[in-house]
């Protein structure tokens, strides 16, 4: 085998890892269902509900996030362990402040394997 480079040869070792099905099965986190409610200074409430397959501590819904339009993260909702019998899901997050300019935010779920990428939902937010 001639080496092209000129120089010691070089050699490529592909290595193929078997991905668990749980894995592929479970999918990315979806956002089913929010309700929301807000003041008149603009801070909201939101009732998230979330599913995911959760399949224990390594794939599990870690957090959900309220995001601007724009793609700015407005706040997070941190979920410290899976739910595994527990599907759907609904937490709950309070006094978020929304700039005043906005009238609707996107809630987005994440989860450790797939980060983002399941059903997001667009809100309209009321004003009191």
């Amino acid at each position: 085998m001639r080496d092209l480079n000129g120089g010691a040869g070089c050699f490529v070792v592909l290595f193929c890892f078997a991905i668990p099905a749980a894995v592929l099965h479970a999918g990315e986190a979806d956002v089913l269902k929010v309700v929301v409610s807000c003041d008149k200074q603009t801070r909201c409430s939101f009732d998230v509900t979330v599913k995911h397959d959760d399949d224990g501590w390594d794939h599990y819904a870690n957090r959900w996030e309220v995001v601007s339009p724009g793609g700015v993260v407005l706040a997070t909702r941190k979920l410290l362990h899976p739910h595994d019998g527990e599907q759907p899901f609904t937490r709950s997050l309070r006094n978020v402040k929304i700039p005043a300019e906005l009238d609707e935010v996107v809630i987005r779920a994440h989860d450790l394997v797939h980060g983002y990428g399941g059903k997001e939902i667009l809100v309209t937010l009321p004003r009191k």
